[in-house]
């Protein structure tokens, strides 16, 4: 355990939610058929943002996948969560890679605390995968925070929950759970239980109002839909009965998810922002 890890680890009380499902992550969500699926999408995207040598802050990083994967393509990664047990996790993770070309540095920081960084070098580039912004309640300091950490010219990709999933409002109509079918509409966010009784607040912001917030620091270059025709990953055990249909799902998502006026309607939606060069 890094040594900022450990500091917080001793510290009495100290816990978060996602501490509950740590252990069960990858088993539900990184190994799953749609968690496989949905995250070649997204890594699709890592590859096309950031090159070797960048350095880049990952918010939120859970289990480590993305921060590893990155540092596979030579990228150093620093990688911030708030759960020491999704940070336990992850540095066994990055412990199986021998000597990879890029490097990672696993920091315990919440998302609402990484002005803290700021002393440090400017990162060349930033990402949060998976719906970790939506658990955030003061998205407009993230923005002033990241404004302060990025370059100008940097690439900020926000891969998070958006409002519209289709696939979640058709299915819980089907099986007459309305209050779930619409949940994402709240404005006030919905408090989404994990396992043990923790508890944490999920908001479902507009992209209107997410491009406001960033902006003018931040201007959106791409947008792109993380799920249209791929179910959100509680369909786990649909998917495994019908691997075909989540195949040819996986194909359509390569037009669906850049398609304007369907895009929106995914699962996630995958935000490439650009650092300005004037604030």
């Amino acid at each position: 355990m890094t040594p900022a890890m450990k500091s917080l680890a001793r510290t009495p009380g100290f816990s978060s939610p996602f501490d509950t499902i740590a252990e069960q992550y990858d088993a539900t969500f990184t190994a799953s058929t749609i968690g496989r699926v949905q995250r070649d999408q997204v890594w699709d995207e890592l590859k096309r943002s950031f090159r070797p040598g960048d350095r880049i802050l990952d918010i939120g990083c859970g289990t480590g996948v993305d921060a590893r994967f990155l540092a596979e393509h030579g990228i150093e990664v620093v990688a911030c969560d708030n759960s020491v047990s999704m940070l336990r996790v992850a540095e066994r993770r990055i412990a199986e890679l021998p000597q990879p070309p890029g490097s990672v540095q696993l920091r315990l920081l919440p998302a609402e605390e990484i002005s803290s960084l700021s002393g440090d070098a400017r990162f060349d580039g930033a990402l949060s995968n998976f719906g970790a912004v939506n658990c955030v309640e003061d998205m407009a300091k993230l923005a002033s925070d990241l404004t302060l950490l990025l370059k100008p010219g940097a690439n900020l990709l926000l891969c998070l929950m958006g409002p519209l999933c289709l696939w979640e409002t058709v299915w819980y109509l089907l099986r007459g759970e309305f209050a779930k079918a619409f949940r994402r509409f709240h404005c006030g966010g919905v408090a989404a239980r994990l396992g043990d009784g923790a508890v944490v607040q999920v908001h479902y912001p507009f992209l209107r109002s997410i491009r406001r917030v960033f902006a003018p620091a931040f201007s959106l270059k791409t947008i792109r839909g993380i799920g249209v025709a791929v179910p959100p990953s509680y369909l786990e055990a649909w998917a495994r009965r019908f691997p075909g249909i989540v195949r040819l799902g996986a194909n359509a998502d390569l037009f669906l998810g850049r398609c304007p006026g369907l895009r929106v309607f995914a699962d996630h939606v995958l935000l490439r922002f650009e650092r300005t060069r004037h604030e």
